[in-house]
């Protein structure tokens, strides 16, 4: 995932920014001044009262850089924690960086340890769960097993490095599946039918192979009739509902894609509010 390179590039950067600002405070920066200005001393005595005019800009400047010099090693500290802030804050709230964030972090770790029987029973128990459950995002996957972040991160981008498992972005959220599934069921699970063309979807459900007219479909749902011809329209080119009769106004049921995507649809509704 590109999101992992950059974690652990910010994480990288953050570090080295840290560690640099905390080696120049620590640095003895005043001996070596010390004695470089004993070395000269004579010197700038000597010409001290003749140029005492034309230093006084150059001390200036000098006292300027010093200072900016001086701020260096604390902006790189702040820098550098900033970032890491900015990470742990960004995991908490949005559960894409999170992913990102353990993958990038916690794997590397996890994967230095030695492999199991115990690794091949949990990657089991993640496959069998994806295939009962597609398109379950990070968080109800790990609650559903009861796992760590640090553990489900690891083994579901194993699963996926390998290509038996498959993510994306959903808003905030980051949803996996099996990679077995055909392209026809991945895109219904990507993008499930919600809100009032779904209430069309369980109205007509409930009506079998009889189906129901746009009239009682209007009265049922409690809309106007432009917008149920607007989602109507939209399911039919979708081959979601299909008419029931020959008539010039014929009554609307389910069609086989329709009755698939209504339970794909029941099922994430489902995963969602378990989470």
């Amino acid at each position: 995932m590109q999101g992992v390179r950059t974690v652990r590039f910010v994480t990288v950067l953050a570090i080295t920014a840290i560690l640099a600002g905390s080696w120049m405070i620590n640095f003895p920066n005043d001996e070596i001044a010390n004695e470089i200005n004993e070395g000269n001393s004579s010197l700038d005595m000597a010409l001290a009262e003749e140029d005492s005019e034309d230093t006084q800009p150059v001390l200036k400047r000098e006292e300027k850089e010093d200072d900016s010099q001086s701020n260096t090693p604390s902006r790189l500290i702040a820098g550098g924690a900033g970032a890491l802030g900015s990470l742990a804050v960004g995991s908490i709230f949005f559960e894409v960086m999170r992913v990102s964030v353990l993958v990038a972090l916690v794997s590397p770790l996890l994967a230095r340890m030695k492999r199991n029987r115990d690794d091949l029973l949990t990657r089991g128990r993640l496959l069998g769960y994806l295939e009962a459950n597609p398109g379950i995002h990070f968080s109800a996957l790990r609650d559903g097993l009861g796992l760590a972040n640090g553990v489900t991160a690891y083994h579901l981008h194993t699963l996926e490095s390998a290509g038996q498992v498959i993510s994306w972005r959903d808003g905030k959220l980051r949803r996996y599946a099996v990679s077995s599934l055909t392209q026809e069921e991945v895109s219904r699970i990507k993008n499930p039918i919600i809100g009032t063309r779904l209430a069309i979807l369980e109205v007509l459900s409930d009506s079998g192979s009889f189906g129901m007219s746009g009239g009682e479909l209007q009265k049922k749902l409690e809309i106007s009739r432009q917008l149920l011809s607007h989602h109507l329209m939209e399911l039919r080119n979708g081959e979601y509902v299909e008419a029931a009769s020959e008539a010039r106004r014929p009554k609307w049921r389910l069609s086989d894609n329709g009755m698939n995507a209504l339970v794909s649809s029941r099922e994430i509704s489902r995963i969602e509010a378990a989470a």
